[in-house]
């Protein structure tokens, strides 16, 4: 009976909303977790079943290449997405002779810009990538959106709820079905397409992935994947500073008192779902401090880690007990920022151990361990980087840019691996780094930024040159590996642009009567705390733009379908398009959604989309659907840098080893070039083209078909 109730808890949701702003402003994610003993019961099945039908995998492959496309003029395709690489710093770092491999590149292939999405943010450019189609038919225009039933935030990315069906035991509750788990992007990718035709892809930490998505191939997710909490990304703080332990956006510091150097405290992990109330599981952590060895022993788990202030420990694997002999697995670093005279301890997000995943984090379920087996543990979170620990404080620069860098070589090396093992079909890995980096250090090059004031800046001020150069080094390993029958794109889903001033359109709106608060308050909370929605008409949540609150739609909405919609958009657009930040101009354009875009899930994006300066982005406040006193305000955060602007401004980057027939290429265009490279034909629906001429013809071919 025991081991069928234990089969039985496949997942035990947990849901758990996160404090307002997590990396991108992403609320939590609903979570699920597997025990440790069925993630091994279920690798057991898995590698079984896959020995003894390898024979009958073996015939269906065969009949799939069989039947497969004809005509293909590549063998293989790597796509390496460098996220946020910026045309313009490509091309200053190319013409002071900085990136040798990238000239390479562009001087036998291509080296263009490449148009972006609108919005220009990575879910939403990452999806168009994939699918060839823009937002309106994918259903991704943000990390978040409002839940129309409650106004409160969701993910756009994925969906997971509690089982329905428990089966209450004294104070357990063991479900007896699966939880909902469910990706809400919409549209299919190109390797899924590649598949049904028998090609085989490899794809690595592309956003949007996640859960995982069945098709002939590897994947190992990426963007949106929670950590152990449910969250896109909560740190834990650990300070003697009695100032500083305070909640924090994005984690939580605790205040801890170190006796005879000995600090007693508990690591926090996930709430419990599978006890009735049964509230968050914590265990023991214990730091024992040796002022004179300049080193502390960190007890947690039955481990013990002996660590010096200004390093980061190895991922220590740790286990939160559930009952019933259930353990949630994770995986975390420590980094000691000081033993004395206070003690003060950053602790990275729990991350889901890729060893022992408690849910899905790989297609097959088996390739997050399998890489874990081979190349030792790795960060799975979605937003690995800790942004917010740098913005607030909680590390610095060179603690942000150590843990980076930890997690691009976990990243470069599984990269490689797969790439070693997919000698046909698709190899494509997104890269974070480049766009973690810039988001931190693009103060650097605005000597007048805001976020500079009580920064330090020339210790950093060559830190994005330095990041090209070590993509450069990438490319160049990724060169050696290049035939004349592989295809290489090097690609970004966007530029990068200065973020000095937020802009507040809630308090905007607010001003000019669009939307109302109650009991005569003139700011609001956080997730629209204090609005009157019986008088409200219109709101921003998220960075993409301003939703009506339409009847029909939203719980509360009075604006009338029909005219009535249509009137308050144009009227909004009049007001809001070119509108000034003392002389300068925040934003550029006011986009209706519905009349630009004609997809299906047109009437779930924001009503509007705004096209800001450069310069400006939707303020942090704005973002978590707040009411502040002012409109407009500096930006002083490290997030100094960013892209949520007009794409026009932003624009990404293409390289390749074959020379582009297109002019313009668009992201749209990737999806159908490379199901054009194998020979594949491209569905009618997708919105771009193929970029090469003769369906991406071999280097020397394309240039004698050009010069003729």
């Amino acid at each position: 009976m025991r081991g069928i109730l234990l089969f039985a808890v496949v997942f035990a949701a947990l849901s758990s909303w996160a404090s307002p702003a997590f990396a991108y402003i992403g609320p939590g994610a609903g979570f699920a977790f597997l025990s440790s003993f069925l993630v091994l019961i279920l690798t057991f099945a898995l590698a079984l079943f896959y020995l003894v039908s390898w024979p009958m995998r073996y015939v269906v492959r065969a009949l799939l290449r069989k039947g497969g496309p004809k005509g293909g003029s590549v063998k293989r395709v790597i796509i390496i997405g460098l996220d946020g690489m910026d045309p313009g710093l490509a091309r200053k770092f190319m013409a002071e002779g900085k990136l040798p491999n990238f000239t390479k590149l562009a001087e036998s292939g291509t080296f263009t810009s490449l148009g972006t999405t609108y919005p220009s943010i990575s879910p939403v450019a990452w999806s168009s990538f994939m699918t060839g189609v823009d937002p309106s038919h994918h259903n991704i225009f943000d990390f978040i959106t409002r839940d129309p039933c409650t106004y409160q935030p969701m993910l756009t990315s994925a969906e997971i709820g509690k089982a329905s069906k428990v089966l209450p035991i004294g104070k357990y509750m063991i479900p007896l079905e699966k939880p909902k788990m469910k990706l809400l992007r919409k549209g299919k990718p190109f390797w899924k397409i590649l598949g049904e035709k028998g090609i085989f892809s490899s794809i690595l930490r592309v956003p949007i992935t996640f859960p995982p998505e069945k098709f002939n191939g590897v994947m190992l997710s990426g963007m949106c994947v929670p950590d152990l909490m449910g969250s896109q990304g909560m740190f834990a703080h650990y300070t003697e500073n009695a100032d500083k332990a305070e909640v924090e956006t994005g984690g939580v510091s605790r205040r801890v008192e170190a006796r005879d150097g000995v600090v007693e405290t508990y690591l926090h992990g996930p709430e419990n779902s599978l006890v009735k109330d049964g509230g968050e599981i914590r265990i023991p952590l214990k730091i024992k401090i040796d002022t004179a060895a300049g080193k502390a022993v960190i007890e947690v788990s039955g481990r013990k880690i002996e660590l010096a202030p200004r390093a980061y420990s190895p991922w220590v694997r740790v286990s939160f007990p559930a009952g019933l002999g259930i353990k949630v697995k994770g995986i975390c670093r420590f980094y000691i920022n000081s033993l004395a005279p206070e003690f003060d301890m950053y602790v990275t997000p729990i991350n889901i151990d890729p060893e022992e995943p408690a849910l899905p984090i790989s297609h097959p379920f088996i390739y997050s361990i399998y890489l874990a087996k081979l190349n030792g543990p790795f960060g799975t979170l979605g937003l690995a980087e800790d942004t917010w620990a740098l913005n607030e404080g909680v590390i610095d620069e060179d603690a942000f840019l150590e843990q980076a860098y930890l997690l691009y070589e976990e990243r470069e090396k599984m990269f490689f691996t797969a790439l070693d093992k997919t000698p046909k079909g698709v190899c494509a890995c997104v890269f974070d780094t480049t766009d973690r980096v810039q988001h931190m250090f693009f103060r650097c090059l605005d000597e007048g930024h805001p976020a500079n004031r009580g920064k330090e800046v020339e210790k950093y001020r060559n830190v994005i040159e330095e990041l090209y150069v070590k993509m450069d080094g990438l490319i160049g390993k990724a060169l050696e590996r290049t035939d004349e029958k592989t295809a290489l794109m090097v690609i970004s889903d966007h530029g990068f642009t200065q973020f000095r001033r937020g802009v507040n359109l809630n308090t905007w709106l607010y001003r000019n009567g669009y939307l109302a608060l109650r009991d005569g308050r003139t700011v609001s909370g956080d997730w629209f705390d204090g609005v009157d929605w019986e008088r409200t008409r219109a709101f921003s949540l998220g960075l993409a733009g301003i939703f009506i609150n339409r009847k029909g739609r939203e719980a509360s909405g009075i604006v009338e379908e029909g005219g009535e919609v249509e009137e308050l958009k144009e009227e909004l657009i009049g007001k809001l398009a070119g509108i000034k930040d003392g002389g300068e101009v925040a934003i550029r354009e006011v986009i209706d959604t519905e009349r630009s875009q004609t997809g299906p899930y047109k009437h779930d994006a924001p009503d509007l989309l705004i096209g800001y300066n450069a310069g400006y982005r939707s303020s942090w406040t704005c973002a978590v659907g707040k009411v502040t006193e002012e409109v407009f305000e500096d930006n002083t955060k490290h997030w100094s840098g960013d892209h949520c602007v007009d794409p026009k401004i932003v624009p990404g980057v293409i390289f390749s080893n074959r020379r582009i027939a297109k002019q313009n290429p668009h992201l749209n265009d990737i999806a159908p070039t490379v199901l054009t490279m194998f020979g594949v034909d491209v569905p009618a629906y997708m919105k771009g083209s193929p970029l090469f001429g003769d369906a991406g013809a071999e280097p020397e071919e394309e240039k004698e078909r050009q010069r003729a």
